[in-house]
């Protein structure tokens, strides 16, 4: 069994996706456990949707929004950092650790930055241990596949 944690990286479309197409374009390490996916704006990503990914058993999530003041839908990426805060705060209710979900401002420019936060997030999880919601790594590994066709879809209807 693979005892490396599952990180799941939800990204903006226009900025943070960007930013880690461009780490990949750059041959920049990041940990092969850290798994993208794109969304039209972190905006769109609702707290049941978090809460879904770690009762799935993800041990830990990064949300990857546009700068503050460059969001291409205004302002999504505020409007995903309440939900991340507000979700933080749920996932301390339920006894699960804060820490394992955090988001972050990128530009598109930023690759460098993002493999070093898909690094440190990886380090971080590692510490906390596995999610107490983990069950076995092939179902959530077919799970995230499919979310990220969602993601797709979503994506081609605009």
């Amino acid at each position: 069994m693979n005892d490396e944690p599952l990180i799941l990286a939800f990204c903006c479309h226009y900025c943070a996706y960007a930013a880690a197409d461009l780490a990949g374009s750059m041959r920049l390490q990041y940990p092969g456990n850290v798994r993208v996916l794109r969304l039209p704006c972190t905006g769109k990503l609702e707290v049941n949707f978090i809460l879904a990914a770690f009762e799935r058993g993800v041990d830990g999530i990064i949300v990857a929004g546009c700068l503050e003041g460059g969001c291409h839908f205004l302002e999504g990426n505020l409007r995903a950092r309440r939900r991340v805060e507000r979700t933080r705060e749920l996932l301390a209710e339920i006894g699960l650790e804060p820490e394992r979900l955090e988001m972050f401002n990128l530009s598109s420019a930023e690759g460098t930055r993002f493999a070093e936060i898909a690094t440190t997030m990886v380090e971080r999880v590692k510490s906390l241990g596995r999610s107490p919601l983990r069950p076995g790594a092939k179902r959530i590994e077919q799970e995230i596949h499919e979310i990220s066709r969602q993601a797709e879809a979503m994506l081609e209807g605009e």
